[in-house]
C-alpha cells in the first residue's frame, strides 16, 4: 500500500431507484487520493460527479444507496460505507469537509452566519461557545471578509452570493479536515468572484496540507488548483492522468471533446467545438462502452465490449479500446 494515500475508492456503486428504474449514477468507481493531492472529477452534468462526492461524505437523498464497494479512509483503513450514522457523523466536518455548490441549500436561513461556523466548531471541538465564536470570526476574516465580527450576526439572506460561498468554505475548514471535497463550488459565481474563491481555496490546502476533490464541469479552472484529473462519463472514470499530462496529450475520445470546448487565447472560434449527442439515460445505459453513441472514433468491439481502465504509463489510466 502507498504511505501516502489518504482515501481509497474501490469498485463503489451508487445508484437511485425511481419511478422510471434504476439510475446507475455512479458505477464501478476506483480511485485513490494523497496526502495533500489536489484531485479534480470532471465532467458533464449527469456524469455522476455529484454523486460520488455525496456518496464519500455519506449524504445521499432517501432514494439512492451505495449497492456496493468501498470507501477507505487511512491510515485506520476505516470503511467509510459501513460506519453507522452516528459514527459517519464524528467523520464529516472533522476529516472531511465539503463545500457545497449552493449555499443557501445548505445554510440556515434562520440561525446567524456565525452560529453556523461556531456550531460544528462545538461539535468536533468540545469548546465554549465563545470560544467557537471567536474562531468563527477569525475564520471570516481569514476568508477576506470585511467587517468580519458585523458580518458573523448577520443571516444568510443578507449576504451575498460570494460572501455565503465564503461562510460555505468556513464551515468546511473550520475544523481543519485532512480532506476537503469542494462540489462545484464556484458555479453560482461571477467571474471576478469566481477567481477569489478559487485563489482562497487554493490558500487553504496548501497553509493547512489538506487533500482536494473538486468536482466540476469546467476544465478551465482545473488546471489552477489541481495536481490529478480524473474525467467522468456516464457513470464511469474513462481517464485518469497528471494534469499537465493530460491537457498535453489527452487519450480518451470523450477527454479530446472535452478538451475542444474549452475556449483559449490561443483558439479562434473555428476552433472551439462541442461533442456531438447527449450523455445516455443511465436507467438503460448503452452496450459496451457507454460512450460509443458520440464517439467519431467508434468500431464493432465498442458496441459490444465494456473497456476496462487499465494503466497506460505512469500517471494515466484509460478506458477506450483504442488504447488496448
Amino acid at each position: 500500500m502507498n504511505d501516502s494515500r489518504i482515501l481509497e475508492i474501490s469498485d463503489l456503486k451508487t445508484y437511485y431507484y425511481t419511478s422510471r428504474g434504476i439510475v446507475r449514477a455512479v458505477d464501478g468507481i476506483t480511485l485513490d487520493l494523497k496526502k495533500g493531492e489536489s484531485l479534480a472529477i470532471v465532467g458533464e452534468s449527469g456524469s455522476g460527479k455529484s454523486t460520488l462526492a455525496f456518496s464519500i461524505m455519506r449524504l445521499l437523498p432517501d432514494n439512492a444507496r451505495i449497492v456496493d464497494g468501498s470507501i477507505w479512509l487511512y491510515p485506520e483503513k476505516i470503511d467509510l460505507v459501513r460506519l453507522s450514522n452516528d459514527e459517519m457523523r464524528k467523520v464529516r466536518g472533522r476529516r472531511i469537509g465539503m463545500v457545497f455548490q449552493d449555499p443557501m441549500t445548505f445554510l440556515n436561513p434562520v440561525m446567524k452566519v456565525g452560529d453556523q461556523i461556531a456550531e460544528a466548531i462545538m461539535y468536533h471541538h468540545g469548546c465554549t461557545q465563545k470560544v467557537a465564536r471567536k474562531r468563527a470570526v477569525e475564520l471570516l476574516e481569514r476568508l477576506r471578509i470585511p467587517d468580519a465580527s458585523n458580518v458573523a450576526l448577520r443571516y444568510p439572506h443578507q449576504l451575498s452570493g460570494g460572501m455565503k460561498q465564503r461562510v460555505i468554505i468556513a464551515i468546511a475548514i473550520s475544523c481543519n479536515p485532512e480532506i476537503l471535497i469542494a462540489d462545484e463550488p464556484t458555479t453560482a459565481l461571477d467571474v471576478t468572484v469566481q477567481a477569489e474563491v478559487l485563489e482562497l481555496l487554493r490558500g487553504f490546502i496548501h497553509e493547512l496540507g489538506m487533500s482536494l476533490i473538486l468536482v466540476t464541469h469546467d476544465l478551465g479552472i482545473v488546471a489552477e488548483i489541481c495536481d490529478k484529473v480524473a474525467i467522468m462519463y456516464a457513470g464511469k472514470i474513462v481517464e485518469i492522468a497528471e494534469t499537465y499530462s493530460l491537457y498535453k496529450s489527452p487519450k480518451h475520445p470523450y477527454t479530446i471533446g472535452l478538451l475542444k470546448a474549452v475556449p483559449t487565447v490561443h483558439k479562434s472560434s473555428s476552433e472551439v467545438g462541442g461533442i456531438k449527442g447527449n450523455p445516455p439515460d443511465l436507467v438503460n445505459p448503452p452496450a459496451g462502452c457507454r460512450f460509443n453513441p458520440r464517439c467519431p472514433y467508434v468500431f464493432e468491439k465498442c458496441l459490444g465490449e465494456e473497456p476496462p481502465l487499465i494503466r497506460v504509463n505512469n500517471d494515466r489510466a484509460v478506458a477506450c479500446w483504442l488504447m488496448m
